[in-house]
């Protein structure tokens, strides 16, 4: 126990060092290419404000956000104020960075979760279907519909979706994470499932087809190994053989593949948001690029960043959980 529990230790101190130096890179780089931007944070306020403002009124707006300043200088006094805890302030919201992350993430979660649970189960179960009948009507209709789908943009999938079955048959709604109107409060699981649909299939398009086709290569290769030969010669059949031999050997690799899409699917769902008017994460990062909001920017940049590391090191450890020749390498 002693020792599981170090190695757990090392895994993640090693880890942990690794991931504070890449968000300082994620946020240095982030800083630049916020700063080179053409769009002018003072004047995208100033229209959001929808009023005009004097000349001494710019600069006092611009001594507040501290545009004058150096690049450098500004970059090390938000980073000394994220140090402490603090994101800055939203010059769209007005509100503190933290609460617009906090409550858009729930959102961002619940549809990446959804889209990740559905492409896990989709690519996984069509993957096996297609080694089952490799060479059939199955496969072949099967593969082609997996290489459409992983050729086609998640923004073109979505509004497709949105036409055909929110606009032309009205079976969900056009947008939106809860009836318009509604309460919080109010608003039930049904129905919040309901909006979730459509922006959750689009999103589980970017990463089920491959997890398919991958599924199906190995499978193939199982099926056709020495193994299966001689369970063949013992008078096993089909169906016990698949569910024997065949899903315990392209079991681990969907889920590795599986895992190794969640980051995919985090940035992926900055269109499928945007497109279903989805308030999440992915739609605030458009407003802030759109907007000039540069505080809320970072920090969507910087959190999505962390998201995603802490995302890896659960998968690495539920790698070294599954399959013991990992657990060798890690140790």
């Amino acid at each position: 126990m002693k020792g599981t529990v170090g190695r757990l230790a090392r895994i993640v101190a090693a880890y942990s060092i690794k991931m504070v130096l890449l968000l300082l890179a994620v946020s240095a780089v982030a800083f630049v290419l916020v700063t080179a931007s053409p769009v002018d944070p003072v004047q995208q306020y100033v229209l959001h404000m929808g009023t005009a403002v004097s000349s001494e009124q710019r600069e006092e707006i611009e001594d507040y956000w501290g545009v004058d300043e150096p690049p450098a200088e500004r970059y090390l006094h938000w980073l000394s104020r994220v140090l402490h805890g603090d994101l800055g302030e939203s010059s769209l919201y007005r509100r503190p960075v933290a609460d617009i992350i906090g409550e858009r993430f729930l959102n961002s979660l619940a549809l990446m979760a959804a889209a990740w649970t559905l492409s896990s189960l989709l690519g996984f179960g069509l993957g096996c279907l297609m080694g089952r009948y490799r060479g059939r009507w199955p496969d072949r209709l099967l593969k082609s519909l997996c290489y459409i789908l992983s050729s086609v943009p998640a923004f073109w999938l979505g509004l497709v979706l949105l036409l055909v079955f929110s606009v032309w048959l009205g079976w969900f709604p056009i947008g939106f994470s809860s009836p318009i109107g509604a309460l919080r409060g109010e608003v039930t699981l049904g129905q919040r499932l309901y909006h979730l649909a459509l922006p959750a299939l689009t999103l589980s398009a970017l990463s089920f087809s491959n997890i398919a086709l991958h599924t199906r290569q190995k499978l193939i290769e199982v099926l056709e190994s020495d193994y299966v030969l001689f369970a063949r010669a013992r008078g096993e059949g089909e169906w016990a053989i698949l569910r024997r031999h065949g899903l315990r050997g392209v079991l681990f690799p969907a889920l590795s593949l599986a895992f190794a899409s969640f980051s995919e699917l985090f940035g992926g769902s900055v269109l499928a948001e945007t497109v279903f008017s989805y308030p999440g994460l992915g739609s605030a990062v458009a407003e802030a690029g759109l907007g000039g909001d540069v505080p809320l920017l970072l920090g969507i940049t910087l959190f999505s960043a962390l998201f995603v590391c802490v995302g890896n090191l659960i998968a690495n450890l539920l790698y070294g959980v599954v399959d013991p020749k990992i657990r060798e390498v890690q140790e």
